[in-house]
């Protein structure tokens, strides 16, 4: 279990591109071979090139857990008829009555828990919720809505961004049962989910993160 440093496109925000869970990840269609070959590596999963919405940004339109995965609005029909044969058995919602569509930074979710963004409506939450397999709650982090974007989950572990207080983490661990504490990624940058992407056998962080940041998120994630 390592944390290994990426450039994706040139760019140390790498989280922007790239979705895992234990299961599989999911890259960009031109993403280079030798990347892909190290994501596969790091994350101990298979890779699969796919878009959303046309788009390379799958890390910032889809969340999901090993249990489900939720897709926005946006995402074309052959799209969903490819995340559907790559994630087999797990659950698909496609969300349709909401107009965001950056879900990755509206949910942060591992297999035992789920904070959704005070964005969404309850309605939608209630289906995320169903779809994950997990207890779903409305909040915030360190007063940012954008919780899938600013935080990092695994089963592992939970990284958070500085401004958070000590009341805040309590009350998260409860919510993904396991331990967490505050870290940063690209030296300094406090949006974790943007500069990196992790599972619970590996992660990867933007090349611009520092070793002391590579350091704490290593204690965090996998020390514990």
């Amino acid at each position: 279990m390592s944390v290994e440093t990426l450039s994706v496109f040139g760019s140390p925000h790498i989280g922007v591109y790239i979705f895992a869970n234990n299961k599989f990840s999911l890259i960009p269609s031109d993403v280079p071979p030798k990347i892909e070959e190290k994501i596969e590596e790091t994350l101990g999963v298979e890779t699969y090139r796919v878009s959303l919405a046309r788009s390379r940004l799958i890390g910032v339109f889809l969340a999901g857990n090993d249990y489900g995965l939720v897709a926005p609005k946006i995402a074309q029909e052959d799209e969903i008829v490819q995340l559907r044969k790559i994630a087999g058995d797990l659950n698909i919602l496609v969300v349709e009555n909401i107009r965001e569509t950056a879900l990755g930074n509206l949910i942060l979710v591992n297999n035992k828990g789920c904070l959704a963004s005070i964005i969404l409506p309850n309605s939608t939450v209630d289906k995320i919720s169903d779809v994950l397999g997990v207890e779903c709650i409305k909040g915030m982090i360190g007063g940012f809505p954008l919780v899938g974007s600013v935080s990092v989950v695994t089963n592992r572990g939970l990284l958070l961004p500085p401004l958070v207080s000590e009341e805040e983490i309590i009350n998260l661990r409860e919510i993904f049962r396991v331990e967490a504490d505050i870290a940063t990624v690209n030296r300094g940058r406090m949006f974790l989910r943007s500069g990196m992407v992790a599972n619970d056998k590996g992660a990867l962080v933007g090349e611009d993160t520092t070793g002391h940041e590579l350091m704490r998120i290593q204690q965090i994630l996998f020390s514990r």
